[in-house]
């Protein structure tokens, strides 16, 4: 039978998760003058999920990001990030990403493809998706690990801020990569704190 890190087949697997936001990333990086990664998470977020390996069509995926907890490690910059020329934070505190197909590449790689919502602007993603684990953890919840990433123009979701360069090229990339590292409990375990 098919395992995921050799420790639980994917019909095991099958359930309601949530995503444990304390142990859990979602980032993003973009080139800054052409010659430099600039790398920032989102320090707020929730998101929550069913899997059945049975029936992907009802395998599913919901993400909810708090624009204004962008956090990039500099102060002047987050402020810039949360302003009309990029988020929006004001009119727009939310970000969402919410799965429309997931398809299986292998037992530990998947295609999600899903809708992300940006400034009230909405388009299709694909995320490359890899199991990185299952285990009970020493509370009895069972835990996976996912990690995944995707690129995609910040344009087509309406951040179009920029400036040229004096020996030309773009202060910030238009092409930004997506990240995530989560994990997530299933729901219905023993929930004792840790």
């Amino acid at each position: 039978m098919s395992t995921v890190a050799g420790s639980f087949t994917l019909e095991e697997l099958a359930g309601d998760y949530v995503i444990d936001t304390g142990h859990s990333e979602i980032g993003f990086e973009a080139r800054h003058a052409m010659v430099t990664k600039v790398r920032g998470t989102f320090d707020d977020f929730e998101g929550r999920g069913h899997f059945d390996p049975n029936d992907l069509s009802a395998t599913w995926l919901e993400v909810v990001i708090r624009t204004d907890s962008v956090n990039t490690r500099n102060t002047d910059r987050d402020q810039h990030l949360r302003s009309p020329d990029f988020f929006d934070t004001a009119n727009h505190p939310e970000m969402r990403f919410r799965s429309t197909e997931i398809t299986k590449v292998d037992d530990q790689h998947w295609k999600v493809t899903g809708d992300l919502t940006i400034r009230g602007v909405t388009k299709p993603v694909t995320f490359d998706v890899e199991w990185t684990g299952a285990v009970v953890d020493p509370w009895g919840n069972v835990r996976v690990g996912l990690e995944g990433h995707a690129e995609v123009n910040r344009r087509d979701w309406g951040l179009e801020w920029n400036m040229p360069l004096d020996k030309g090229g773009l202060l910030v990339s238009e092409k930004v990569k997506l990240n995530f590292d989560v994990a997530a409990i299933r729901q219905g375990e023993s929930r004792q704190s840790g």
